[in-house]
């Protein structure tokens, strides 16, 4: 049971440390990308902001994002329009988070960011 223990407390160290040094980057901003294409966003685009996005928040901040955004009951899952949107910006509760996401894909789309 120790060496269980031990084993965890190692793992989460290292998964600590690799977050915070930026060395999982690059598997946070791939999973990003992925949430943003499945959302409908285009591939391209979804990788700039994507990268962006991941260059600008914390791991919380994109899992609040990630949260807010999810369809909730009797929501549709894609084909919403601006007014679902802003329903689900608002859910997110972190100005920051919303300020970072609308901005990179803004910036994305006129192909500045």
């Amino acid at each position: 049971m120790m060496k269980l223990l031990v084993r965890i407390a190692v793992l989460a160290a290292l998964v600590g440390g690799a977050v915070y040094t930026g060395l999982a980057n690059p598997l946070i901003e791939m999973q990003v990308k992925s949430a943003l294409v499945q959302s409908g966003i285009g591939e391209n685009r979804a990788g700039c902001m994507a990268q962006r996005m991941v260059e600008r928040l914390t791991i919380p901040q994109l899992w609040k994002l990630r949260q807010g955004m999810a369809a909730q009951d009797g929501e549709p899952d894609t084909g919403y329009g601006l007014g679902e949107l802003v329903k689900r910006l608002d859910r997110v509760n972190d100005g920051e988070a919303v300020a970072v996401l609308t901005t990179s894909a803004g910036l994305c789309a006129i192909g500045l960011g």
